[in-house]
């Protein structure tokens, strides 16, 4: 059995602020059924330590970062966790990253720390034995993992960078280097330079044996101006050594077969979704919606298209749709869709926040899930949508054009279609996906073929779990 230390600043079921955390938490269950034993190292955030189960101290250093730091290995929901505790570094009000609006200003001696100690474990550093074939970081946080692992002492372990968002990039002023113990030699536009400055995902592209990131087409799309953002060039240059590999969902957690939040319903009988449809228009104030009721669960960004939204909402309501929206972000944005809301009684409604048993609900109960973003590296809510035969409707870009069949003449005739996807990413094409959505909504029986259809694609672990294998295979050939 190959062993794998994953490293990354949120995992589920402990601290999660994204999508991030989902996909930390699901890996190591998935790759267990390949043969390897992934252990997940963390900060120790506030709260966390008193949550792990059988914890005993396996790393210690005196000085790390400006403070005394130590490495438990205990075991949370299943899961076998790595804590790093330093108080000095993560024992702070806030949130993970910021506090106030304002990123907390060490946040690259935070993350050096849980990177240096990453990569002092995967030299056998531990004192329980356990040592890793593979040292797995995972995005700006975990960028600098990697070049310690290259910088220092040789190590046996290979190491992989997986890059969840590029639009984050760990960016710390060059005067930092020798603070973030990195070498003045590496400091080139071929090393850690970036554009003068560092960057602790740059860093890790330049030094991860095999970078991944989480679909195959925003590994294309990363060699591109518009979505490298400053790095394409880097990543052109490692082209040989990227690889998308599509995220997956948890299939016992989104399961309209047992899921608690709903009336259960599957592709056997579809007979439960009308009744969460009718439970959501309830819960949401809507009236009676004779066309496609859609739902947004989402951070409220432009990046995930929500003004294209607001621009195209009025003639999706005049045609007959309703929309209930639960989701939080911009202030500007969730205004706007307040006023919708207010324009259209009943037809729209919203809910600034998040909650994650609503979220299930509106997913029971929604005809179609609405993901107009304008990049979108992977996506985990169309992939909902799919599994709960909420038909999603979605921009062709990143892993949402991976894993949506749009409806087009061609994928209709197949009977292959599971949703509606439009490019280019504008106001003008998402009002049309909107007119289809309504025109395929009117045809009940060619509707409810696509909800079935949806709800049998492969959207689980197991996939994604065997290319991870292979790749950790390969690397230790």
């Amino acid at each position: 059995m190959g062993k794998v230390l994953s490293v990354a600043s949120e995992c589920v079921p402990l601290i999660k602020t994204g999508g991030l955390a989902d996909v930390v938490g699901a890996l190591p269950k998935a790759l267990a059924a390949e043969g390897w034993d992934m252990r997940v190292l963390l900060p120790a955030y506030p709260g966390l330590e008193a949550r792990l189960e059988r914890a005993e101290v396996i790393w210690r250093d005196s000085d790390l970062f400006g403070g005394p730091a130590r490495v438990l290995r205990g075991s949370v929901g299943g899961l076998e966790i790595l804590l790093l505790v330093a108080p000095h570094l993560f024992d702070r009000a806030g949130g993970l990253y910021a506090s106030g609006g304002a990123d907390h200003a060490d946040n690259p001696e935070r993350f050096a720390a849980l990177s240096w100690a990453a990569a002092e474990i995967a030299r056998g550093a531990g004192q329980d034995g356990w040592r890793p074939d593979i040292l797995h970081a995972h995005d700006w946080q975990g960028g600098l993992a990697p070049a310690y692992l290259r910088y220092g002492p040789p190590a046996r372990a290979k190491s992989v960078l997986t890059i969840h968002n590029m639009a984050f990039q760990g960016i710390a002023p060059a005067s930092r280097l020798g603070t973030l113990r990195l070498p003045g030699h590496a400091f080139t536009s071929e090393g850690l330079e970036y554009y003068g400055n560092l960057s602790t995902l740059k860093a890790g592209l330049v030094t991860a044996d095999r970078i991944t990131t989480v679909s195959p087409t925003y590994a294309e799309e990363l060699m591109r101006p518009e979505f490298g953002m400053g790095l394409q060039g880097v990543l052109a240059a490692r082209a040989a050594d990227l690889q998308g590999i599509l995220n997956g969902v948890d299939e016992a957690v989104w399961s309209p077969e047992a899921d608690p939040e709903i009336t259960p319903y599957s592709t056997r009988s579809l007979k439960g979704k009308a009744v969460n449809r009718q439970r959501l228009l309830d819960e949401f104030g809507l009236e009676a919606v004779e066309g496609p009721l859609a739902i947004v669960v989402s951070r409220l960004t432009d990046q995930k298209g929500i003004d294209l939204l607001a621009g195209a909402l009025d003639g999706f309501v005049q045609a007959g749709g309703g929309l209930a929206l639960l989701g939080a972000g911009d202030p500007g944005l969730e205004g706007a869709m307040q006023a919708a809301a207010g324009r259209w009684p009943g037809r729209v409604g919203v809910r600034i926040g998040y909650d994650e048993a609503l979220a299930h609900r509106m997913f029971a109960g929604g005809d179609a899930v609405l993901v107009p973003s304008r990049f979108e590296p992977c996506g985990l809510t169309q992939m909902y949508g799919l599994r709960y035969g909420t038909i999603p409707v979605v921009a062709a870009t990143g892993g949402l054009n991976d894993t949506v069949i749009g409806a087009t003449p061609a994928s209709l005739a197949a009977e292959a279609a599971t949703g509606i996807t439009f490019h280019p990413v504008d106001g003008i094409a998402l009002s049309g996906a909107l007119r289809r959505l309504v025109q395929l909504h009117a045809d009940r029986r060619l509707f409810e073929a696509m909800r079935r259809r949806a709800m049998r694609a492969e959207v689980g672990w197991s996939g994604p779990a065997r290319a991870y294998a292979a790749l950790y295979r390969n690397l230790m050939s």
